[in-house]
């Protein structure tokens, strides 16, 4: 980003889509189906000197299978838009992102090039086919080119059939082994990374390609749903698991069947009835023209079978991050509430810690906890933050023990320093009082009862444990 000025214009804030913040950057949130606040940062940009390159990659996508507005309103009018606005920029190079997967699955055996067509059935594919026309059609004062994306994923995953696949692998659920089909549906992916480096070649040579050039951004061939399940079982543990093949007349009665359960229980599985066609079928690619053009191809290091074990250490190390970066690429907000609110204490660490502390050394405000005044901050801060830390992994993964355990400790070490039952207890509530006030500003619609439930229902265990260790030995200790 160093070499670079950017514009960049997104539906949603920066930080909620984890895009960096730099200097060189100027983040215009804006949807691309609302012409009127799109066209004034065009005009911004125009006025400060216009572009050399402008990257598309705004699209809309879901995997519902129905025809949603926002298919039209994004991949259609927003990009109709944004053609009609780019034309006094100055551009030399309009590079449009589509996808590998708006071309119709070939004959078993064969593959799609560049050359193929956008022929897809789809209605992601089908409004990528027309933006394809569009930009055809554009009559556009710059050079244009197509580049068709593989299916995107990173070493958090985020691309959301995957997702499911190794949460549905990986689990004790009853599907957890069965396959569709033999287990060939099968489609290229490609790292984030490397789409990255691809685009880099065009932004930073905007003459490279011929007005109209379509290039495949994937390896060759395509990675099937059986090898993706025999390599994440087999990191799983010493060999792979022994899939259950279900044979395809039987999975598409099975889909039907559990979407008219979930219709009529108000929660609708991933799986949707036109994925059902696809069973056993092949997206393959040959890029070969593309690898040529650009002098540049995938890594094999970042290839999905040899990727596959570090998205699987994400999942195994950071399950709240990995959870909710891939619901976000899922488009479902919802995110299980215990989740939601160990998040927010997270992100709030600082500011819990530093009330807490300046709280306790606060004479006029807590009378009850005198000892800790004698403290110095750093100790109070470190105390704080092993005690946030504790209550955080309890809330994360329901297991009120975590905090029990770290509570007995801190009442062993407290009863040794001389410090009272009313003291210790006094300290704990404040961290108690200081999260609810904090999550419950930070993000209003978790209710407050579920931040009762989460956080002082486990403070609450935490609290027993230190009245149990101190009155382990007789009588409890005299309150201040």
């Amino acid at each position: 980003m160093e070499r670079y000025r950017i514009v960049a214009i997104g539906r949603r804030a920066p930080r909620e889509c984890g895009a960096p913040e730099h200097p060189n950057v100027a983040w215009h949130q804006v949807d691309i189906g609302d012409r009127a606040p799109l066209a004034r940062v065009f005009a911004a940009v125009r006025e400060s000197g216009g572009a050399r390159v402008l990257v598309h990659l705004a699209a809309h996508y879901d995997f519902t299978g129905e025809e949603h507005a926002a298919y039209w309103r994004t991949n259609v009018e927003g990009l109709g838009h944004v053609l009609e606005l780019s034309h006094d920029l100055g551009l030399e190079l309009f590079v449009f992102a589509s996808s590998i997967a708006a071309c119709a699955f070939p004959p078993l055996g064969s593959s799609v090039n560049e050359s193929s067509p956008a022929a897809g059935i789809h209605i992601y594919a089908a409004t990528k086919r027309i933006g394809e026309q569009m930009m055809a059609e554009a009559g556009l004062p710059f050079r244009t080119c197509t580049v068709r994306l593989a299916a995107l994923f990173s070493d958090w995953c985020e691309y959301p059939p995957l997702y499911v696949f190794l949460r549905t692998w990986l689990s004790r659920r009853w599907n957890a082994r069965l396959l569709a089909g033999r287990g060939e549906s099968a489609l290229p992916y490609l790292h984030v990374r490397d789409a990255v480096s691809a685009i880099a070649i065009l932004v930073n040579d905007p003459s490279l390609p011929v007005s109209g050039e379509v290039f495949m951004l994937g390896p060759d061939g395509s990675t099937s749903h059986r090898e993706l399940f025999e390599a994440a079982t087999r990191d799983a543990g010493d060999r792979p698991a022994r899939p259950i093949l279900l044979p395809r007349p039987l999975c598409r009665l099975g889909i039907r069947l559990r979407c008219t359960i979930g219709d009529a229980i108000g929660v609708k599985p991933f799986e949707r009835p036109w994925m059902g066609r696809y069973i056993d079928q092949r997206l393959a690619v040959d890029a070969r023209r593309t690898r040529q053009r650009l002098a540049w191809e995938p890594r094999p290091r970042l290839a999905i079978l040899r990727r596959l074990p570090f998205l699987l250490e994400n999942m195994r190390t950071h399950p709240l991050d990995w959870h909710r970066l891939n619901l976000a690429a899922m488009r479902i907000e919802h995110v299980h509430t215990h989740l939601r609110i160990h998040y927010v204490l997270e992100l709030h660490e600082d500011e819990i810690c530093r009330t807490v502390t300046e709280a306790l050394l606060s004479p006029r405000r807590h009378r009850r906890c005198e000892r800790y005044e004698a403290m110095p901050g750093h100790e109070h801060d470190w105390y704080n933050r092993l005690a946030l830390h504790s209550l955080m992994s309890s809330i994360r993964t329901r297991e009120k023990g975590l905090f029990m355990s770290h509570c007995r400790d801190l009442a062993e070490r407290r009863r040794a320093q001389g410090f009272t039952l009313d003291a210790v207890r006094c300290a704990l509530e404040l961290l108690n009082d200081t999260c609810i006030k904090v999550a419950a500003a930070a993000d209003s619609t978790i209710p407050i009862e579920e931040l009762d439930r989460q956080i002082t229902a486990t403070v609450q265990f935490g609290l027993d444990e230190l009245d149990d260790v101190f009155e382990r030995d007789g009588a409890p200790e005299p309150r201040d």
